[in-house]
C-alpha cells in the first residue's frame, strides 16, 4: 500500500471514530455548565436564606455542610464557604463537646459524652476542608478532629461502625486526615472498621448493605417478604465509598477491595432504578413504600458521577442511569424556588404508608442534592 493511500485510510478511520463518539455523546441530554451552576446557587441560596441560624454539629446539619462545601468547591462563591465557617465557629470546631475521655462512648447518643459516635464526627469533614482552604492553616480547626480520631484509633475496638450511615459519616474524615498527616494508621484503621461493618451488614449476592444487623434477611423482611435494603442507607455507603476513594492513594493495599465493592453496588443499583429516575425507599421491594425519594437518589447520582469522572465506572454503561436520575432531581425533586422535596424524614428504614411529598425536605437531603449537582458540574465542565 502506498504511503498516500495509507495516510488517507488513517485519516478516514480517525474521522469515522470522532463522528461515532460525537453521535454517542449527543444521545445524552445533559445540562450545560452554566445551567448546573445556576441550579446549585438556587438550591443553596434558598436553604441558607431560610436557615440563617446555625444548628449543632450533629449528623443532619453536618451532612448538609458536606454538600455546601462541594458547592463552594465548584462555584467559588464565598458566601457558601462563610456559611460553613460560621457554623464551625458556632460549634467550636467540635462534634460532641465532652473533654473528659473517661466518659467518651460510641453507642448512639446525642449528648456531649458520645464523642466517639460517628454521627458526631461527620462535622470533621467540613472542618478539615475549611482548614485546607485556610491560607494560614490554623491548626485549631482540626485539633479536635485529630484528638478524637487518634484517641479512637488507640483503642483495641473495631466495631465503631455498626450502621450503614456511619460509613459516610466517618470514612472521609479518616482519609482526609491521612492526607494531612501522612499517618497510614488512618487508612489501616479505616479498613478494620469497614471490615467489621461489612461483616454484619453486607450481602454478597446483591453487593448492597443492610442498614444494620437487625435488618438482615431473613430475620427481617419487607412488606412483601423480600430483602429490605433501605435506599438512603445504601446511599450513605455508595457516596461514602466515593468520597473515601477520592483520597485513598492508588498504592494503598486495600484500595482494590474498596473499588470492587463500590463497582458491585453500582451494577445492582443500575438494575433497580425506577423508570422515572428515582430509587424507592425499599430498594428491592418498590411496593413496600412506593413513590419518589430524593436523598437516596441524590447520593446515588453523586456516586455514579464521581465514578465516571474518576475513571472507575464506565461512562457508556452508567451515564444513562445518571441522566435518568438527573431528570428526576431537576424536574420533580427541586421546586421552582430551589426547595428540595420528596426527602424521607429522619429515620432508619422504609416505612409503609409514610407520606413523602413535594413538601418533605431536610438539611441532609439538600446536602445530597448539592453533592450530586457539584459532581455534575465537574462532568459537564
Amino acid at each position: 500500500m502506498q504511503k498516500s493511500t495509507l495516510f488517507l485510510f488513517a485519516i478516514s478511520f480517525i474521522f469515522i471514530g470522532m463522528c461515532a463518539c460525537t453521535q454517542n455523546q449527543a444521545n445524552y441530554d445533559l445540562p450545560a455548565k452554566d445551567e448546573v451552576k445556576s441550579l446549585i446557587v438556587k438550591v443553596n441560596d434558598h436553604w441558607q436564606s431560610s436557615h440563617p441560624k446555625h444548628g449543632r454539629a450533629f449528623w443532619d446539619n453536618a451532612a448538609y455542610h458536606t454538600g455546601n462545601m462541594a458547592a463552594y468547591d465548584v462555584t467559588g462563591i464565598e458566601r457558601f464557604r462563610e456559611y460553613s465557617e460560621a457554623w464551625s465557629e458556632r460549634n467550636e470546631w467540635k462534634g460532641a463537646k465532652s473533654d473528659n475521655k473517661d466518659e467518651w462512648v460510641y453507642h448512639y447518643g446525642e449528648r456531649d459524652r458520645f464523642v466517639l459516635f460517628g454521627d458526631w464526627q461527620i462535622c470533621f469533614q467540613t472542618y478539615i476542608d475549611l482548614y485546607q482552604l485556610d491560607p494560614k492553616k490554623n491548626l485549631s480547626k482540626i485539633e479536635r478532629a485529630r484528638e478524637v480520631m487518634e484517641y479512637q484509633m488507640s483503642t483495641p475496638n473495631n466495631d465503631y461502625w455498626w450502621w450503614a450511615d456511619g460509613l459516610y459519616m466517618v470514612m472521609p474524615v479518616m482519609t482526609k486526615l491521612y492526607n494531612i498527616t501522612g499517618n497510614e494508621l488512618y487508612l489501616d484503621k479505616l479498613y478494620d472498621y469497614f471490615a467489621y461493618a461489612k461483616s454484619i451488614m453486607y450481602e454478597e449476592e446483591t453487593g448492597l448493605f443492610y442498614r444494620d444487623a437487625k435488618y438482615v434477611y431473613p430475620k427481617h423482611k419487607s412488606l412483601n417478604r423480600k430483602k429490605d435494603f433501605w435506599s438512603r442507607g445504601d446511599g450513605w455507603v455508595f457516596a461514602g465509598l466515593a468520597k473515601a476513594l477520592n483520597d485513598i492513594p492508588v498504592t494503598y493495599k486495600h484500595r482494590t477491595e474498596f473499588i470492587k465493592i463500590y463497582q458491585k453496588m453500582a451494577e445492582t443499583l443500575k438494575e433497580i432504578q425506577q423508570p422515572e429516575g428515582y430509587w424507592t425507599r425499599s430498594l428491592l421491594d418498590p411496593e413496600h413504600a412506593p413513590g419518589p425519594e430524593t436523598s437516596g437518589t441524590a447520593f446515588y447520582t453523586y456516586g455514579y458521577l464521581w465514578g465516571i469522572n474518576n475513571g472507575l465506572l464506565d461512562e457508556e454503561t452508567y451515564l444513562p442511569t445518571v441522566e435518568n436520575a438527573w431528570e428526576y432531581l431537576t424536574n420533580t425533586a427541586i421546586n421552582e424556588n430551589g426547595a428540595v422535596g420528596y426527602v424521607q424524614p429522619i429515620g432508619e428504614k422504609a416505612i409503609p404508608g409514610q407520606i413523602v411529598d413535594q413538601n418533605s425536605t431536610a438539611n441532609f437531603g439538600v446536602g445530597a442534592v448539592l453533592l450530586a449537582a457539584s459532581e455534575m458540574y465537574k462532568y459537564v465542565k
